[in-house]
């Protein structure tokens, strides 16, 4: 199911994917450059309902109407808080979802919102080749319970580079920052896939 949510950024989208008995929303934004069609939400929304967790993915209102370039971040929270509502709707505990510049958005606006928890998927510390530009604070603040999913060799930010802290982090193996695998590596593109979706899934039946 798909419906349209006026916000004050403009108009949004979100595409439901619904377990049959939920006990959980996941609510997932795209990054800057891509949209829901990227290979870990599409993953997550195939996956994720039959363990009883709806998966919500959300186009904020620059990609519904069709623009190339993403808006400040400020305005990507305007669109994320937007669509808030109707999130919360079904009266389940939400997890504030997204990948790279979504991810962002999820941790800043989560205790604001409400959110159970946090899912940050390819999340950017820093922009690539300049580490001395973090953006820890943002993660770090997050408040809630948090997942990072990121990949080993993401220029965004590798796992070791992230700062200690009270999140869990899951690492795929030579990926990149849409978590694609080299053909050489040991794990398959299939396998990298399946990495992320078992992290999330033990992660989310860990919340309370």
């Amino acid at each position: 199911m798909t419906e349209i949510i006026d916000t004050d950024a403009g108009a949004a989208r979100i595409t439901w994917h619904e377990a049959k008995k939920a006990r959980l929303v996941l609510a997932v934004g795209h990054g800057a450059g891509g949209g829901i069609e990227a290979r870990d939400l599409r993953a997550l929304a195939q996956t994720l309902p039959a363990h009883g967790v709806t998966v919500a993915l959300v186009e904020q209102p620059w990609r519904v109407a069709g623009k190339k370039l993403a808006p400040a971040p400020r305005t990507l929270d305007v669109g994320w808080r937007g669509v808030w509502p109707a999130l919360a709707e079904p009266g389940l505990p939400v997890i504030s979802g997204g990948r790279s510049a979504g991810a962002r958005v999820a941790c800043r606006t989560a205790t604001e919102l409400g959110a159970h928890a946090v899912l940050a998927l390819s999340f950017p510390l820093h922009p690539p080749g300049k580490p001395e530009k973090s953006r820890a604070g943002e993660l770090l603040g997050a408040g809630v319970p948090t997942l990072v999913v990121q990949g080993g060799n993401d220029p965004f930010g590798k796992p070791e580079e992230f700062p200690e802290g009270a999140y869990e982090l899951v690492e795929v193996p030579h990926g990149d920052h849409g978590f694609a695998v080299p053909k050489r590596a040991e794990i398959t593109e299939e396998q990298a896939v399946r990495l992320i979706t078992a992290g999330v899934l033990a992660w989310a039946a860990s919340l309370e």
